[in-house]
């Protein structure tokens, strides 16, 4: 069901001391910063040959990143995303095995504007996991 890993997302507590060290020490080609208000972040790009990584910084008091970096405050990874061609079709076989998704189960636009769930950690080793339909 699953296809490639998408991305990794990290959380990071300065956003532009993390794009920094991915552009000038790591090399990689970085984005600018990306506002999402929907998913309560600002998001750069982390651009490698075979995947991304996404910089994630909280957007607003309300931010999930802002939860999850105050138990973490030095940041760390938030969740692995990885992609599916049909992400109704994934979710209801996800459903029907047990697993939950986050949220009223119903995909939302991520970051990369395509269709988007979370499933719960609890149910995948502890792991946070977005699907994102290619």
């Amino acid at each position: 069901m699953i296809g490639r890993l998408n991305h990794v997302a990290i959380a990071v507590p300065d956003l532009d001391a993390a794009a920094k060290t991915y552009r000038d020490v790591l090399g990689a080609k970085v984005s600018a910063p990306q506002d999402e208000p929907d998913h309560g972040v600002t998001v750069i790009f982390v651009e490698l040959d075979n995947t991304k990584i996404e910089l994630l910084y909280p957007l607003g008091e309300n931010s999930p990143i802002a939860g999850f970096l105050s138990k973490n405050a030095s940041g760390g990874i938030h969740h692995v995303c990885y992609e599916v061609e049909d992400i109704l079709a994934a979710r209801d076989k996800l459903v029907k095995e047990g697993a939950r998704i986050l949220g009223d189960g119903e995909p939302k636009i991520g970051a990369h504007k395509k269709p988007v769930l979370f499933l719960h950690p609890k149910d995948f080793n502890g792991t946070l996991v977005e699907l994102e339909q290619v």
